[in-house]
This record gives structure tokens, sequence and C-alpha cells, in this order.
């Protein structure tokens, strides 16, 4: 739990959650 919200609070911008919601988009297609 500490882990994935280290990493939420130092590297989950805007950019990655677009990223990833491309991602999804692109296996969901």
């Amino acid at each position: 739990m500490k882990r994935s919200m280290q990493m939420v609070q130092k590297g989950f911008t805007l950019i990655e959650l677009m990223i990833v919601v491309a991602i999804i988009g692109i296996l969901a297609a």
C-alpha cells in the first residue's frame, strides 16, 4: 500500500493518466 501511494504521489501525472486511458482504449477497441 505504501509503495503504490508513493508512486501515485511521485509520478502519476495527467500525462500518465492520459497514457493509461489511451492504452485501455486501444485494448478495448
